[in-house]
């Protein structure tokens, strides 16, 4: 049975909502996550199929909804939510402390609205957004950006293997199809974050970033992990691979001429994601990271010292900088090592530990 959502007022970290219908009050302040089992064998594969055997679910299937975070909307989330309803049952809009009329275009064209007193962040909104999206009876959620980037017709695409019991997390990718609309300097920067999600979830994805993907009633069950800011795309990959949940990517297009433009700048936001996954990597594989900083180091050391060496012949004379340079380069490699190689027996202990 729908019911419609007032939109309220939530302070930031405050998770409960009021229901205006014949059905009990839901909250979703405290939510009992189920962990299950982790299959170590685990390896994400992709599906690049065509368009048009994708496209398959002319209907939505029951308990589909859509998460919609909106932050300063107002423009295109009425379109867009009108849209999204010829594919799902119930579109929930997380107004993320909108300075704008984003809430109340969003309620007269026919969403759920949790309006949110302060700007949180992406990741809170989209984390909100899908814990509520179980609890009021949700088994295949699909969230995608509201600024109009993602076209709602790709909907079906992206849900139906989930509907079809294919997959726990599809993502839609801009790369297994030509896209010529990506900026080059963003599939540049896409290419970086996707090698170190990669390395730090041990799968392997095309499109990391995309804000454009589907879950399963398994993954609503299990979305204990916290993230933050623009972080949300990577480390759902991170968290959903390590319980061994299956990982497809599906083809969508993107477009990237939205009225209001991107809501942060791409520089800041790609390093702010690349310095958090280095610190996941750092954390689950740190002898990759370490050991491979390590043997840079090393090299540079060899390097250098070739140098030096190769002047001292032709002049008799030892330069002191670059030999001093190349002896500090080999030591720090070596401490690289030697750290990455602590830290990983450390990992192994904790992890037979933990077990």
């Amino acid at each position: 049975m729908n019911c419609a959502v007032q939109p309220i007022c939530l302070h930031k970290k405050i998770f409960s909502i009021t229901m205006t219908s014949t059905q009990p009050s839901i909250g979703i302040q405290n939510l009992t996550v189920n962990k299950i089992n982790t299959d170590p064998s685990f390896q994400a594969h992709l599906i690049d199929g065509s368009l048009n055997n994708l496209d398959t679910y002319p209907t939505y299937p029951k308990g589909l909804c859509a998460v919609l975070p909106a932050y300063n909307e107002e423009l295109v989330i009425g379109s867009i939510v009108l849209r999204t309803k010829q594919y799902v049952n119930r579109v929930i809009v997380i107004d993320d402390g909108s300075s704008d009329h984003t809430s109340e275009v969003a309620k007269l064209a026919g969403a759920d609205v949790i309006r949110l007193e302060h700007n949180s962040g992406k990741a809170y909104a989209i984390l909100l957004g899908l814990r509520h999206a179980k609890e009021t009876g949700c088994t295949v959620a699909v969230m995608f950006d509201a600024d109009g980037a993602h076209d709602p017709k790709e909907i079906p695409r992206v849900a139906g293997l989930v509907s079809d019991g294919k997959a726990d997390l599809v993502i839609g990718s801009r790369f297994l199809k030509k896209n010529g609309g990506i900026p080059a300097y963003r599939q540049v920067g896409q290419k970086i974050l996707d090698l170190f999600t990669n390395i730090g979830a041990n799968t392997k994805v095309t499109d990391s970033q995309s804000g454009f993907r589907a879950l399963s009633r398994k993954a609503l069950d299990n979305l204990d992990f916290k993230s933050d800011g623009y972080n949300i795309e990577s480390d759902m990959i991170n968290h959903f691979s390590a319980l061994g949940l299956s990982i497809i990517e599906v083809p969508i297009s993107v477009n990237y001429d939205v009225p209001k433009n991107h809501k942060k700048n791409a520089l800041t936001h790609g390093v702010g994601v690349l310095t958090r996954l280095i610190d996941l990597i750092a954390y689950k594989r740190p002898l990759l990271l370490f050991g491979s900083i390590g043997v840079l180091f090393i090299i540079f050391g060899f390097l250098a010292g070739f140098s030096a060496f190769s002047e001292y012949s032709a002049t008799l004379k030892i330069p002191f900088i670059m030999s001093v340079g190349s002896l500090l380069f080999l030591v720090m490699g070596m401490l690289m090592i030697i750290a990455g190689i602590i830290l990983n027996t450390l990992l192994i202990i904790m992890e037979e530990h933990r077990h």
